[in-house]
């Protein structure tokens, strides 16, 4: 099984962290190139047969801009933190219908001591919302299912009160309260660098792939 991501990639984003500055980085594009981006397309490259056995509608796109994988660059314009880099390398597998990171998609995050899975939420969080509620059953038993309990916590922002027109005493007003809806499932660093790492992406995906059927469906996507 082919290694993907190597213990450089997490010292070359540290050492970044201590030296979030233009000079350093144009110093050490040439790690960031061969440690973090060229493996990360890599990756993205040889996960689309396993991306396409769970869904064929999540693309894998490896163009280096515009694709799958997120840019190393921060937008500034609207941020107290004019740090001008990321400190985490990410790939996003999005619906095929998505345009932004807002729509469903299998997340994958790489940052020194924090190597996660997420779900982004829909922009149509109201659509989302209905369906919890039409169809309380399904989601209770997508997000009850005990495998998914134990490899996945449900996190993100929530309302302080139940959402307008929702019932508050409503059996799972917890979840109508969500603004986001992300499911986490952690790596250590060793399982990222070991080179089973892209068949335990896959699993976790799999396992996820009944809640993420659920998102993608509540806002009129094909999955």
């Amino acid at each position: 099984m082919q290694q993907h991501f190597g213990p450089e990639l997490f010292e070359f984003l540290l050492d970044l962290r201590a030296n979030n500055h233009r000079e350093w980085f144009q110093e050490n594009k040439g790690r960031y190139e061969r440690h973090v981006k060229e493996p990360l397309l890599a990756f993205i490259e040889d996960f689309e047969p396993y991306l396409h056995s769970i869904s064929e509608h999540f693309v894998a796109d490896t163009r280096a801009n515009g694709g799958s994988m997120f840019r190393i660059y921060r937008d500034v314009r609207f941020s107290k933190d004019k740090t001008p880099y990321k400190t985490q390398a990410a790939v996003q597998f999005r619906h095929e219908a998505a345009k932004s990171v807002h729509a469903p998609g299998f997340y994958l995050h790489l940052a020194p001591d924090e190597v996660g899975l997420w779900r982004p939420d829909s922009a149509a969080l109201g659509r989302i919302r209905e369906r919890i509620v039409d169809d309380a059953a399904g989601w209770e038993a997508v997000v009850g299912d005990a495998g998914f309990v134990e490899e996945f916590d449900l996190t993100g922002d929530s309302l302080k009160r139940p959402p307008k027109r929702y019932d508050p005493e409503h059996p799972l007003v917890e979840d109508l309260k969500r603004k986001d809806h992300v499911a986490t499932c952690p790596f250590d660093e060793d399982e990222a660098t070991a080179s089973g790492f892209m068949d335990s992406f896959a699993d976790a995906c799999r396992t996820s792939s009944p809640y993420m059927e659920f998102l993608t469906r509540a806002v009129g996507l094909p999955y």
